[in-house]
């Protein structure tokens, strides 16, 4: 089946976060052709102030670099403006006289910073803070300039402002209206922020309105229309911005501030799509990054054919500037409809307002102390009823043990934007000693996109390290018999070259010289995976494929033939029956993996029966990777693709041990999926396959391909990193939680890694193959 050929105007967070979801959803539906503006890979537009205040370098900033672009196969143009849209003939024409087709396009373009349309606009000196050049030049130019001037005093402006004062110029802030933030904080809030940065170092001139920018080469000035000016060396424009429709209304779509689109984010044509900044829904244009990150995730289930509404979002606002936090949501003025209550402390200078309508929150403004922003934020977004004797006793003090983090259920999300759980942040920060936001979110990613579940992840962090918080690290020793962890005992086994489980025992003073039931399995099974060339197991006879068997208690032998994908012909069960007549053999038993074993071997006979037999054999005790099985739901479109694939990953893995016991199952049919258990499987599609793991008992997809070689090599070395990095007993899933499934992703869809783990998989097969155990 030929993809569909999918167009996405705009390389920002929008647009990239619905190709990141659609990927996730199905990543064999479409040829991905991205055009950027900018010379760079997607980057987070709003962390752009936290370089400015030195708190982030671009590295850091970046959301995807160029081998995320490459593993996933989409095509950038960055640096290349798509400048026409020929719906008629479904293709885009870029500034450089590309002309690409589509079948869906999806135009993410954003916004444009408005320009106060001043004399002497066009003076070097004279910038927008929207990008990272924007970014570059401020910084430049306050290495050779001392005053900067910044034309709005909305959160953009500030956090310009602030920025800049950390590059150590001095800073006049210049606004219109007669308070800074006007529309998220009411009058008081307004004056105690103004006072705040103005003990930081930073002057305010409000109600002031802009008439010309002088300047003989460059800027030097500023004129207002009351008559007054200002000196200053470098103005950044942060008046405000407008949604970039213009490449829509050249194609003629339907506009009005925005690009008017419907619940799936569709245009007036059917075949366009509009997300983010530039879109316009139910008569909304949203800003901030929340609503556009929603709007991508039912964009991208609705490009891949699922039942998805977008219905508009809850804004708020959440800032942070040297300290001062401030959090605003919904209506923040009073009207005869509204009861409100308030809570001002001028010592500690501290602001609370919420506005009620029918015992319901509609809107609050949080100064100073804003614990209580996540509960308002649940209130209003689920509308909940609040009567009248809990209103007041929203304004109180919250003790950490009440708290939104504290009450919330450890599986809810506390990072939506990248899904990162309260039991994720509270197992990170146990395991690993984290203190800090920074901390957090370096770890997690919790917080790093638009940054407004920093408060929830704060109080988490003061809740985790107050005396009402009782969970503890899991006692992850080895076993009774030593103090050493589990990856201590391999980092030691490693660094002392610790080669048998005597030298173990030894060196690292056991306190069983005799070790126990759990200890000695595993420190098997680590010494065989660290050195595999002196593997040595007195309960396995190995000559090579057809000549292998498991000693069993009784003294006798037991053979399982290796029937690949479950497949076994009549020539091959008449060859095992007249072997079987030979030898006078009865004990034979279908195991718990549907295979034949065939038992009661006498050592004398072992050669010179498997020599009989002429078949590859299986080890049901060194190889606990069980079969590949195939779950048919009698669809032939797939059967020999599916028989392959099942015996390629049978052969490559045939003889290799595993953490742990390891169920592979490959379907046909995903009604099949939820009705079987599987540790591991691989769904075959009308599109192609899916590589899907049980992580904390849900189906999780960990890949998809269109080719059957790239899902086998995905599956094999998904296999061969479990088994170079799990701990002893680890189920797959559980190691892919405890790693995290993006780094594991990470890794494996990097091509280099790949290819070391494929050639160390081969490697411990041929050592496994070439060694020659002798029988006691």
């Amino acid at each position: 089946m030929n993809k569909q050929k999918l167009v996405v105007i705009g390389n920002g967070m929008a647009g990239l976060k619905t190709i990141e979801c659609l990927l996730k959803e199905d990543a064999s539906l479409y040829d991905i052709t991205i055009f950027g503006s900018e010379p760079y890979t997607n980057y987070s537009r709003i962390m752009l102030s936290s370089v400015l205040q030195g708190d982030m370098t671009f590295d850091d900033i970046t959301l995807h670099d160029w081998k995320w672009y490459e593993q996933n196969h989409i095509t950038l143009y960055p640096n290349e403006t798509v400048v026409s849209i020929d719906r008629v003939q479904q293709k885009v024409t870029t500034d450089k006289q590309k002309q690409i087709k589509y079948d869906r396009l999806i135009i993410a373009t954003g916004s444009n910073p408005f320009i106060i349309p001043l004399p002497g606009i066009d003076k070097p000196g004279v910038m927008t803070f929207r990008t990272i050049d924007d970014c570059k030049k401020m910084i430049d130019t306050a290495k050779q300039f001392s005053k900067a001037a910044v034309i709005g005093g909305g959160l953009l402006g500030l956090e310009a402002a602030r920025g800049l004062l950390n590059l150590g110029m001095e800073v006049d802030v210049i606004h219109l209206s007669d308070q800074l933030m006007n529309n998220q904080l009411d009058q008081q809030a307004g004056t105690m922020l103004k006072d705040s940065l103005e003990k930081q170092g930073m002057r305010f001139l409000l109600e002031k309105e802009s008439a010309e920018i002088y300047g003989k080469d460059r800027v030097e000035g500023l004129h207002f229309k009351d008559g007054t000016s200002i000196k200053t060396d470098l103005i950044v424009m942060a008046v405000g911005v407008r949604p970039n429709i213009s490449l829509a209304q050249q194609a003629q779509l339907q506009t009005n501030r925005g690009i008017i689109v419907n619940n799936v984010l569709k245009t007036s044509d059917p075949n366009i799509f509009a997300v983010g900044e530039c879109s316009e829904h139910q008569g909304n244009v949203y800003g901030l990054v929340k609503p556009l990150y929603e709007q991508a995730e039912v964009l991208a289930k609705h490009l891949t054919d699922q039942e998805a509404q977008y219905r508009g979002s809850t804004i708020y606002t959440q800032l942070k500037i040297s300290g001062i936090h401030l959090f605003s949501i919904g209506q923040i003025h009073e009207t005869e409809k509204t009861k409100t209550i308030y809570n001002y402390d001028a010592i500690n200078e501290t602001y609370k307002k919420i506005l009620f309508k029918n015992d319901k929150a509609i809107g609050a403004v949080l100064f100073g102390d804003t614990t209580i922003g996540p509960i308002l934020l649940d209130s209003i977004k689920k509308q909940k009823f609040i009567p009248n004797d809990k209103k007041s006793k929203l304004l109180q003090p919250i003790h950490l043990e009440n708290s939104y983090a504290a009450q919330l259920p450890r599986n809810e999300n506390v990072c939506t934007c990248n899904s990162v759980s309260k039991g994720c942040i509270i197992d990170r920060v146990l395991s690993e000693d984290l203190q800090t936001v920074n901390d957090v979110k370096r770890c997690t990613k919790a917080s790093s996109s638009c940054g407004g579940c920093k408060p929830v992840v704060q109080e988490l962090l003061d809740y985790i390290q107050s005396d009402f918080f009782h969970e503890k690290v899991k006692d992850n020793r080895f076993c009774s018999c030593t103090s050493y962890t589990e990856d201590e005992i391999v980092h030691e086994i490693q660094q002392q070259k610790l080669t048998n489980i005597d030298e173990v025992f030894c060196q690292l003073d056991w306190k069983n010289p005799h070790g126990c039931d759990r200890c000695i399995p595993a420190l098997h099974y680590y010494l065989t995976m660290i050195y595999p060339a002196l593997l040595k197991d007195d309960h396995f006879f190995y000559l090579d494929s057809k000549t292998n068997a498991c000693l069993e208690a009784d003294g006798t032998y037991s053979v399982t033939p290796q029937f690949y994908s479950g497949k076994v012909t009549v020539k091959q069960i008449q060859q095992i029956s007249d072997v079987l007549v030979t030898y006078r053999l009865s004990k034979v038993v279908i195991t718990s993996d549907q295979r034949l074993k065939i038992a009661g071997i006498k050592q004398k006979d072992l050669l010179p029966f498997c020599s009989d037999l002429n078949m590859s054999l299986h080890s049901i005790d060194q190889n606990i990777l069980k079969s590949v099985q195939i779950i048919d739901d009698n669809v032939p479109q797939h059967s020999q693709a599916i028989y392959d694939l099942s015996s390629t990953i049978e052969k490559q893995t045939e003889f290799l041990t595993m953490p742990s016991k390891l169920q592979v199952k490959i379907f046909n049919s995903k009604t099949l999926l939820n009705e079987h258990f599987f540790d591991l499987s691989i769904l075959a599609t009308n599109h192609g396959w899916e590589l899907i793991v049980i992580v904390a008992s849900k189906q999780t997809i960990f890949a998809v391909s269109t080719t059957h070689d790239e899902i086998r090599t995905f599956a094999l070395a998904l296999i061969q990193y479990y088994r170079q990095s799990a701990n002893f007993n680890e189920k797959i899933g559980t190691w892919i939680e405890r790693a995290g499934m993006i780094h594991i992703r990470e890794a494996l869809f990097d091509p280099t890694i790949q290819t070391v783990l494929l050639e160390n998989l081969k490697k411990d097969q041929d050592i496994r193959k070439q060694k020659t155990i002798s029988t006691r």
